[in-house]
């Protein structure tokens, strides 16, 4: 079911469905990739659920628009800041809440909405678990599916990045057009320091450091996008729906949490 789609009197008595909510953005993605990208691909991801469980899942609109500030020197980029991000989403899914709604789903398409989604998550358990019962979830795409996007074959470089081996073969699977492969060049990058993973090039030892997109990248784009295909982005396409889809399988079924003492 397709929440823009539906009259309100539909959506009132549908309230026992899980609402999906994708998260993009709009974005410089290297010179070689459209700026939508992560809209683009996070809408097919939750497209491709909606579809295989039609009668499980209200497919909101995507919010195409993330916090991506870190890539604005670049140009290319619309963003909206951090913490008004957090406050859109708090009052999107209050929205829902009011609605009726007890079971939401953010899926995020965007590194840069991890951060202020995760705190928008925490204010609305602030808000509402002392009077409303609901269960609300972020799941970010490729952090979803695993070791799919973390190295596995037929992956050639180790994890998602941005505008990476992954996300071009992504887009060249699902939006060809899009992609100019004759444009890919390998970014310059700062030199590993066997703590902090610039390129998710070493692993994580739980020490983070933050920089402008233009400190980490000559040309905006990370990883290995050379290495990108399209029967590897098919791949990765049906590897991240079917972890979509295990996962609504059993969120739908978990009881609306309450308090234990």
């Amino acid at each position: 079911m397709l929440f823009a789609n539906e009259t309100y009197s539909t959506l009132n008595a549908a309230t026992d469905k899980v609402v999906l909510l994708p998260l993009g953005a709009v974005e410089q993605h290297g010179p070689h990739l459209a700026t939508g990208t992560d809209t683009h691909i996070v809408t097919k991801i939750a497209e491709a659920a909606e579809q295989q469980r039609i009668n499980d899942i209200i497919l909101a609109p995507t919010l195409a628009y993330g916090s991506s500030h870190h890539h604005i020197s670049f140009g290319g980029t619309i963003s909206i800041s951090a913490d008004l991000y957090t406050q859109v989403l708090r009052e999107m899914i209050t929205s829902l809440i009011q609605t009726g709604f007890r079971k939401i789903i953010l899926l995020n398409g965007h590194g840069g909405n991890i951060t202020p989604a995760r705190q928008a998550l925490a204010l609305l358990s602030k808000d509402l678990d002392a009077t409303v019962q609901s269960n609300i979830a972020l799941a970010t795409y490729w952090e979803l599916a695993g070791t799919a996007f973390a190295g596995d074959s037929p992956m050639e470089s180790p994890a998602l990045s941005h505008a990476c081996e992954y996300e071009t073969s992504l887009m060249l699977h699902l939006f060809p057009e899009k992609v100019l492969m004759n444009k890919v060049q390998r970014a310059e990058r700062p030199a590993q320091n066997g703590y902090i993973p610039w390129e998710d090039d070493v692993p994580y030892k739980g020490i983070i450091m933050f920089k402008q997109t233009a400190f980490i990248s000559s040309n905006g784009s990370s990883g290995e996008p050379q290495l990108g295909t399209a029967v590897k982005g098919a791949h990765l396409f049906n590897k991240v729906t079917a972890a979509l889809i295990q996962f609504i399988d059993a969120f739908k079924t978990w009881p609306l949490m309450q308090k234990l003492l």
